[in-house]
């Protein structure tokens, strides 16, 4: 089973999703996320494990235990993160559990600051600028691995 399950981790201030800027984010919470991608996978056949935190370090861990778990693979959505840690980027490269990072905006869209992505860099690919649904597409990536 465990090869079956798909990690969704969420990074900062992606908690008050559905409140948070709704002119960029949108009005869905995780909650919503996380509902549809349960609907999702249980049809693919898989199971999913979805986090939030506002900590870099529980990332850090999370990733360490979805490889420890044997993790189909994990859906990073790390939030402000994405352009500062170079800790995440370097827990991707240490794990062989492959890493789709997700974005609901597109940083290339929006300030200078956001088109550098350290998790980008060493994620398997990105999904970006489609809103909540690029959960859902990186979930079906995550399904053909």
């Amino acid at each position: 089973m465990a090869g079956n399950i798909i990690y969704v981790l969420n990074g900062p201030n992606l908690n008050l999703l559905g409140t948070r800027e709704p002119e960029i984010y949108g009005h869905d919470t995780l909650d919503d996320i996380a509902g549809r991608l349960e609907d999702r996978a249980r049809a693919l056949g898989l199971t999913i494990d979805m986090r939030q935190s506002n900590h870099e370090g529980h990332l850090v861990d999370w990733l360490h235990e979805a490889q420890t778990e044997g993790a189909r693979a994990v859906l990073l959505n790390a939030g402000a993160l994405t352009h500062t840690s170079i800790a995440l980027h370097d827990a991707i490269k240490a794990i062989r559990t492959p890493v789709i990072e997700v974005h609901i905006s597109n940083p290339h869209r929006r300030e200078g600051f956001r088109h550098k992505s350290y998790v980008g860099m060493a994620a398997l690919g990105t999904i970006a600028g489609l809103g909540v649904r690029g959960y859902e597409l990186a979930l079906e990536a995550a399904s053909d691995l």
